[in-house]
């Protein structure tokens, strides 16, 4: 049987899982990867933004200079957000028991 397809360099291997393109990270969500979700206590929350400025993926939500949110469709659930959290309102919880309970 003969291989149509010559894969004996990287160079004329097909692309495949890349994204070529640049600045398009809205177009893929990546939330699906996550294991761990951030829950805020709006109690705790001081609104010092320390959270913004360290999320990776641009996913904590601001409104009006506030914090209003996660963007749960991009949030892979790395836990930066919680662990530089001041005054420790924002925790990891278990993505699947949180999605069984609604």
């Amino acid at each position: 049987m003969t291989n149509k397809m010559d894969l004996s360099s990287w160079q004329t291997m097909p692309i495949g899982g890349l994204i070529t393109e640049r600045g398009n990270s809205k177009e893929y969500e990546t939330g699906g990867w996550r294991a761990l979700r951030p829950v805020v206590d709006m109690e705790k929350c001081t609104q010092c933004m320390i959270c913004w400025i360290f999320c990776p993926d641009s996913s904590i939500l601001v409104q009006d200079m506030r914090f209003a949110g996660f963007d749960l469709a991009h949030c892979k659930g790395c836990g930066i957000c919680a662990v530089e959290c001041p005054p420790k309102a924002i925790v990891m919880m278990d993505e699947v028991k949180l999605r069984e309970e609604g």
